[in-house]
C-alpha cells in the first residue's frame, strides 16, 4: 500500500462520530476462512482467542470511543453461499460493536444506489472500493467531494432505514 493511503485503522482512528459501510455484492473473492467454512469447519464462538483479531479489536476500540459503526448489506435472495457464510461470521462484527443490517435487493428498486461498495467516515471522507468481476479489490478511491459524500450518505441511510437487523435476518 502506498504510504499516502491511510490504513483502515487510521481512518477509524480519525473518526469522532460515525463510520458507515455499504456492501452490495453477492460474493467477494474467496478467502481461506470462507473455504474453511465451505469444508464444514465452524468457529468455536466460546473460544474468543481463536477468532478475535486486530481488525475486530480496531472496531471494538473505535466503538469504545463512542463512534457508531453501521454496516448495511444489500443481498439477492435466495442468498449465495458466500452471503450465507458472511451472515454466519457477522457475529464477530456484532460482538466487536458494529450494528449490521441486511436488505433484500428486491426491496431496493426505487432507491438510487451507487455502483460501488464504500465506507464513509464522519460524513466527510469516503473510501470507495473498486472490485474486479471475481470480487477482488482492484483499488480504493478516496474522496471528500461534498456532493458525492451527500449522495453516498443518502444511499446508505435509505438502505439502513429499510434493512433488517442482523439478529432477525435469516438466510
Amino acid at each position: 500500500m502506498p504510504s499516502n493511503v491511510p490504513s483502515f485503522a487510521d481512518l477509524l482512528g480519525g473518526c469522532d462520530r460515525s463510520a458507515v459501510h455499504l456492501e452490495m455484492r453477492d460474493a467477494y473473492a474467496p478467502t481461506e476462512r470462507f473455504e474453511t467454512w465451505q469444508r464444514g469447519e465452524r468457529i468455536n464462538w466460546e473460544d474468543r482467542a481463536s477468532w478475535w483479531d486486530s481488525y475486530l479489536q480496531t472496531i471494538a476500540d473505535t466503538v469504545g470511543r463512542g463512534v457508531v459503526i453501521r454496516r448495511a448489506r444489500v443481498v439477492s435472495e435466495p442468498v449465495t453461499e458466500y452471503i450465507r457464510w458472511e451472515h454466519y461470521v457477522t457475529r464477530e462484527l456484532v460482538e466487536a460493536g458494529e450494528q449490521v443490517r441486511w436488505l433484500p435487493r428486491r426491496n431496493t428498486t426505487d432507491l438510487s444506489l451507487p455502483g460501488n461498495d464504500f465506507w464513509l467516515f464522519d460524513g466527510r471522507l469516503a473510501r470507495v472500493h473498486h472490485f474486479d468481476g471475481d470480487g477482488a479489490v482492484v483499488d480504493d478511491e478516496f474522496t471528500e467531494d461534498p456532493a458525492l459524500i451527500k449522495n453516498l450518505l443518502a444511499s446508505f441511510e435509505a438502505v439502513w432505514e429499510r434493512a433488517v437487523p442482523h439478529e432477525t435476518y435469516s438466510v
